[in-house]
């Protein structure tokens, strides 16, 4: 069984025990759940009613936060002197799902 999900304007397929980084939810303590935008059973049948969803929460622990790698950033003129040189790297939220739907 696996679930699609959206996060951060993301969205990702997960399963029971899959490990995530997504884009950082500042209130995330402890176990976070969202609402599937749609559910594969074992069998192959897709679920993508809505009421039907809303029943089937998935739900994630809340493993830490964690930093990306870093995205240099150089701007550089010829001739004139000018460079300018930045750094990035991304926070995420790592998530460990736990199940899907509420049994």
């Amino acid at each position: 069984m696996y679930a699609i999900i959206r996060s951060g304007g993301k969205q990702a397929r997960v399963s029971a025990g899959d490990v995530l980084d997504v884009e950082l939810l500042r209130d995330a303590d402890g176990h976070v759940t969202f609402t599937p935008l749609l559910v594969v059973d074992d069998d192959g049948t897709a679920v993508t009613d809505k009421a039907t969803l809303d029943s089937l929460p998935v739900t994630a622990r809340v493993l830490g936060e964690v930093r990306g790698h870093k995205i240099d950033i150089f701007k550089y003129k010829n001739k004139t002197g000018y460079r300018r040189r930045k750094g990035h790297r991304q926070r995420y939220t790592r998530l460990e799902i736990v199940r899907i739907g509420s049994a």
